[in-house]
């Protein structure tokens, strides 16, 4: 290139370009003006940094909308920004939280069932009327029931009168008397065995044995026979049959007893060691029963009577009967199913005897026998049995009046006071 050249001007417009110049022409959309190059020498400058935006950045670096507060919700998102939680405690196990909710469950289910079954079975039980007319004694202190063992076949088959031993005899009579106290205030409860054999005034009728007081009229001259001779308003009626003895202590699976002697009583069906052992239904039966194997005689069978009452009560109420469903169920309606109650006694008062004949078996209540002075005296009704009247009328007395018995009074333990 000369020095002329270096002199002579660049021409303007297009007709000036020069042929060093480079173009760049977009062919990828029509209408957008293409970038032009910079010009050489010229320094490029640099593109600002972005300004942030008003609202900051949430937690996950997404812009936050001007104005926005935690917990906003940013356009678009759909959701709420989630706080940052607290740290939690330790977490009880799933597994534990089922097992303790259903022990809970049967727990309470226990306790609705051990409830339901007696009120249940007490629905079933056969009422029948045994308040006597006429004058009766005053209310005196706490509650007196007559617990009554007949020797009713009702609802035994022949198969069972014969296993059993009860012959065949219609009707009920008298097994075994026994009057059931139990105090208001301090003082234990008794159970005191009226002997069958009693000779006492019987209202309407003369002079006779008690028993002949429930063949001749039932519950209801039974109860006022009873009510004339002690003085005590009897406040309920509980009556159980032969056959109830025997279903009761089966569905027990037995009951202990310790038997104080060898006894072997044909007409009982019985024949047992001494020694304690279980006894099941039928042998239990026989074991109450018998009479006339005993040297004791009546008073000696009353003995065994409330001994017996007060070991089936006490396997009743042990875990192995309460706490095994159908045990306990088979038990209250084995009960329920062979007695007869007043119309007037009530749930309340079945418990009150039931609490009393398993104390007996603990000393918490006393086992008595009226006084009597004569075991075998002679009277029109044949060879009778003759209260000690001062002794029973003291006895009978103290129960009216509330006087506390802790121990027997005397007289109370079936031996005759010769008069």
């Amino acid at each position: 290139m000369t020095a002329d050249d270096r002199a002579r001007p660049i021409p303007q417009g297009s007709a000036g370009r020069s042929d060093d110049d480079v173009y760049t022409v977009d062919t990828r959309r029509r209408g957008r003006a293409a970038p032009s190059t910079p010009r050489a020498g010229r320094p490029r400058a640099a593109a600002p940094p972005p300004a942030p935006p008003a609202g900051g950045y949430d937690e996950y670096g997404r812009p936050l909308p001007s104005g926005g507060a935690p917990g906003g919700r940013p356009p678009g998102t759909g959701r709420p920004l989630r706080e940052p939680r607290e740290p939690r405690g330790p977490r009880r196990p799933r597994r534990a939280r089922r097992v303790l909710s259903l022990v809970v469950l049967l727990l309470v289910g226990w306790v609705a069932f051990t409830a339901v079954a007696p009120w249940h079975a007490w629905s079933t039980v056969s009422r029948e009327d045994t308040e006597p007319s006429g004058e009766r004694p005053a209310a005196g202190d706490g509650n007196t029931y007559l617990l009554v063992g007949s020797d009713s076949r009702e609802g035994l088959s022949a198969a069972q009168k014969k296993a059993l031993g009860t012959g065949s005899a219609e009707g009920r009579r008298t097994d075994s008397i026994i009057l059931v106290h139990v105090p208001s205030g301090s003082g234990k409860p008794a159970l005191i065995s009226i002997p069958r054999d009693s000779y006492l005034p019987i209202p309407g009728k003369g002079k006779n044995k008690v028993n002949a007081a429930f063949a001749l009229g039932g519950p209801k001259l039974l109860v006022q026979t009873l009510e004339q001779a002690t003085g005590l308003r009897i406040d309920g009626y509980v009556e159980i049959g032969f056959g109830g003895f025997a279903t009761v202590v089966d569905s027990l699976g037995g009951v202990d007893i310790c038997v104080p002697r060898n006894i072997k009583d044909a007409k009982a069906h019985l024949n047992v060691k001494k020694g304690c052992q279980t006894l099941d239904g039928a042998t239990a039966l026989g074991y109450v029963r018998a009479r006339y194997s005993d040297p004791k005689g009546d008073l000696g069978r009353a003995e065994r009577q409330r001994q017996f009452l007060g070991a089936v009560t006490k396997k009743a109420a042990t875990p192995g009967t309460v706490l095994v469903p159908w045990r306990w169920w088979g038990f209250t309606h084995a009960a329920a199913s062979s007695v007869f109650v007043g119309e007037d006694t009530s749930l309340l008062d079945a418990y009150r005897i039931l609490s009393t004949m398993r104390k007996v078996s603990s000393d918490e209540a006393l086992s008595l026998v009226v006084p009597v002075s004569d075991l075998n005296a002679s009277t029109n009704a044949g060879s009778s049995v003759l209260w000690d009247d001062q002794r029973a009328k003291d006895l009978f007395g103290m129960l009216r009046d509330g006087t506390p018995l802790e121990s027997p009074p005397e007289g109370t333990d079936g031996k005759p006071t010769g008069g």
